[in-house]
């Protein structure tokens, strides 16, 4: 009896102890693994997503793909490299939309935005760099203070 209790407490407790740690782990921009152009530095992912700049130095067109607006990963990227809110972004979309220009695509979950780099020629997102793997290319990271760097952290993912 007593070690169904324990995993029942475990099962209720590790999860959000888990996800709070990821939460915290630096973000990792990434391209599709076969990414061969000019990685991009914080200026650029600024125009990327607001799609001022529309294509690779190659032509190939840009994709940017965001997650959901209520995502710590995305709050973090919007606050770091937009200099605003997800929210405060809908205000800019609204005028992008009278001029052609559409948002960039939104994905659900960081699965997705790995299954979507890896398949979409031109993708460019980002994902906790503790959900990063092999599908894709990490160009640029983004720590929990908004510090930008082209060199990987010290990763600490999962438990502590």
């Amino acid at each position: 009896m007593r070690a169904l209790f324990l995993i029942l407490l475990a099962t209720l407790v590790l999860p959000p102890f888990v996800a709070a740690a990821d939460e915290s782990a630096p973000i990792a921009v990434i391209v599709p693994r076969d990414f061969t152009g000019r990685e991009p530095g914080a200026q650029d992912l600024a125009l990327i997503f607001k799609r001022k700049k529309l294509a690779w130095n190659d032509g190939t067109r840009i994709q940017p793909v965001n997650l959901p607006a209520d995502h710590a990963a995305r709050r973090l990227f919007s606050q770091r490299i937009l200099k605003s809110t997800p929210e405060a972004q809908a205000q800019y979309w609204n005028e992008m939309y009278f001029q052609g220009l559409y948002p960039p695509h939104v994905v659900a979950s960081s699965e997705a935005m790995l299954r979507y780099v890896a398949d979409t020629a031109g993708a460019i997102g980002y994902v906790s760099a503790c959900k990063l793997d092999t599908r894709v290319k990490a160009v640029l990271w983004i720590d929990a203070d908004g510090v930008v760097s082209a060199t990987a952290p010290a990763l600490e993912c999962g438990r502590k």
